[in-house]
């Protein structure tokens, strides 16, 4: 009745039919994952938008103004006036471009041994005029 041939096709095309179910499962999960992500990054934009409006209504200038006058007393802000903004080239160098100290100062200033005499109990050791608590 069946031939060698017969159940041989018969063989393959059940693996075939395996095969074919194993990367349509496979597909699908790949979806399902992708909808997931879509899902998370839709998620994530939709909570930048909202921390977007979040950050302009609290920086309304209104508002702000409102909160100055509040709190005026305790924080005792100020305006900025123009003579305290600097250009960038009143800042002090960077401190790759500061030139190197002499071995001998350098030692000194390490030791503390610049100044050994204290003017002042309230400054620290190496005599930068900073005051010590």
């Amino acid at each position: 009745m069946f031939r060698t041939l017969d159940v041989v096709m018969i063989a393959v095309m059940t693996a075939a039919a395996t095969v074919t179910y194993s990367i349509k499962h496979q597909a699908e999960n790949k979806l399902e994952e992708v909808r997931k992500l879509d899902a998370e990054i839709k998620l994530e934009e939709d909570t930048i938008d909202l921390l977007k409006a979040d950050w302009a209504l609290l920086t309304q200038p209104n508002r702000l103004n409102r909160l100055v006058k509040t709190f005026e007393t305790d924080l005792k802000l100020v305006p900025t006036e123009s003579t305290q903004l600097a250009q960038p080239n009143e800042l002090p160098m960077p401190m790759a471009e500061l030139p190197a100290l002499e071995p001998a100062k350098d030692e000194k200033v390490a030791d503390g041994k610049k100044g050994t005499k204290k003017k002042n109990s309230g400054t620290d050791a190496i005599q930068t005029g900073s005051v010590a608590n």
